[in-house]
């Protein structure tokens, strides 16, 4: 999965391109309009009362931009955005020292949240609530609890799978922000912006062709810009149009659905080899030889969002949407669709 053009996940090469082009406020941030007018709100309210934002909870796919979000925040809130990950934190005194590090309205931004140390979790707690840090010194009778008093920060977590985060954790943050994937529109925009950006003159149908084909995903959406550019400077005359980009992106086998081969072989798996299904998340996984959380997390949110595969009780189920894109007939052997087991 490390060389998928198309993974939504970070990869070495994003670093590099995505900070040129990121967005530096929420007006210029494309996309997620509910999400960008509930932090408008609140932002705006704790700048008014001169405190801090109340700690925000971004849970969605990866790649829609949690991390750009984060940084908008603490450039609205006029402090440092400090960024770090659930599975970097293994102690609690690691915590401790990131969160005494901290000034007034900096921004604490920790990426797969739901990865956390439980001990590790236990110190957040009335950090988040009452900006203090329990200690205990010492072992057995000797020991002393004292307590450290925190500046007046906001946490940022971020995570792709909201349900595994523990209650506790889940009701300390005010604002919980639901990330969607992108309509095509949107990410047209996000590309016309980013060619400017790189200065890569580009049609505007040929940026249209591109955004579908980016699985409603800003991140892929700039990863697959910056190939067609490569594709256009060898094979094109300088300017990025529909054809060029149709060529660059079949050699990349993406197709118009955005699906690579990877994508195929799983709606392949469930109508070809399981008469549409429905079959086990642990079947699929072995037969395509992917791990079960690499499906469930990075392949198999955007087909059930794009109507390809359905879950029911029993597994996973084509639906007429992947017959008709794997160009293969329903027929009443496959007709399997009964969501409760009888």
């Amino acid at each position: 999965m490390d060389d998928r053009i198309i993974t939504s996940i970070n990869i070495e090469e994003d670093t590099e391109i995505e900070y040129s082009l990121r967005p530096q406020n929420l007006r210029e941030y494309i996309g997620q309009s509910k999400v960008k007018d509930k932090l408008h709100i609140f932002i705006e309210a704790a700048k008014k009362r001169k405190e801090a934002l109340d700690h925000v909870l971004l849970y969605g796919p990866p790649g829609l931009g949690k991390t750009t979000l984060a940084n908008i925040i603490a450039k609205e809130m006029k402090g440092s955005l400090k960024i770090t990950s659930g599975p970097a934190i293994e102690r609690a005194g690691d915590l401790a020292a990131i969160l005494t590090g901290l000034s007034d309205f900096d921004v604490l931004f920790i990426d797969e949240i739901h990865r956390l140390n439980r001990n590790v979790e236990e110190i957040l707690y009335p950090a988040m609530e009452d900006y203090a840090l329990d200690i205990v010194i010492g072992k057995g009778a000797s020991a002393k609890s004292i307590r450290i008093d925190l500046p007046k920060f906001t946490l940022i977590g971020a995570t792709t799978r909201v349900g595994l985060l523990t209650a506790p954790l889940r009701d300390r943050f005010g604002v919980l922000c639901s990330m969607e994937f992108y309509e095509d529109s949107e990410l047209k925009e996000i590309i016309t912006r980013s060619a400017n950006i790189l200065d890569v003159p580009i049609e505007e149908d040929a940026a249209y062709e591109v955004a579908r084909r980016s699985r409603g995903t800003p991140r892929i959406a700039n990863r697959l810009l910056k190939r067609v550019r490569d594709y256009c400077d060898v094979k094109g005359n300088g300017v990025i149009n529909l054809p060029t980009a149709r060529a660059a992106l079949e050699l990349l086998d993406i197709d118009s659905e955005g699906f690579d081969r990877i994508d195929n072989r799983i709606l392949e798996a469930i109508v070809d080899n399981f008469n549409g299904g429905p079959v086990g998340l642990e079947t699929l996984a072995y037969f395509i030889g992917e791990e079960l959380d690499t499906i469930e997390d990075v392949y198999e949110p955007y087909l059930l969002q794009k109507g390809f595969i359905i879950r029911t009780p029993r597994g996973r189920m084509a639906t007429d949407k992947a017959y008709k894109h794997m160009k293969r007939p329903r027929t009443r052997k496959n007709e399997q669709f009964t969501l409760f087991d009888e």
